[in-house]
């Protein structure tokens, strides 16, 4: 996946937003509270970092192509980042990111969830 892929697949989850901060990174956010960033690679290939459960945080850490996410897992938090992306690796990366989304849109408050109707049964 691509910056651009990635961009547009972020874009296409409801009641997103986008902005280029962090260093010129791919920011992604549902309520206001980041799920997604495309950036911080350690060299000029993509990178993508979204939250985990804790099972695939601890999963995820010993893959290849995944580690904890900088400045975000160093603070205990369940983030992980994909610095090995390849075309085979795609739906995996949609799953996680769909996956980020959700555990981020649960933590709204319930009045910001009805707001942006998510997570509505």
């Amino acid at each position: 996946m691509n910056y651009n892929e990635f961009n547009q697949f972020c874009g296409s989850l409801p009641a997103t937003t986008y902005v280029v901060q962090w260093g010129n990174s791919h920011v992604w956010k549902v309520g206001g509270k980041v799920f997604a960033i495309g950036g911080w690679a350690e060299d000029k290939q993509p990178a993508f970092t979204f939250k985990t459960s804790e099972v695939n945080f601890g999963f995820l850490s010993e893959v290849d192509g995944y580690k904890p996410a900088p400045y975000f897992a160093n603070r205990g938090m369940k983030w992980i980042q994909q610095f090995n992306s390849t075309q085979e690796k795609d739906e995996e990366l949609r799953y996680y990111l769909t996956e980020s989304y959700r555990l981020v849109s649960l933590g709204l408050t319930k009045a910001k969830q009805k707001a942006l109707n998510l997570n509505q049964d």
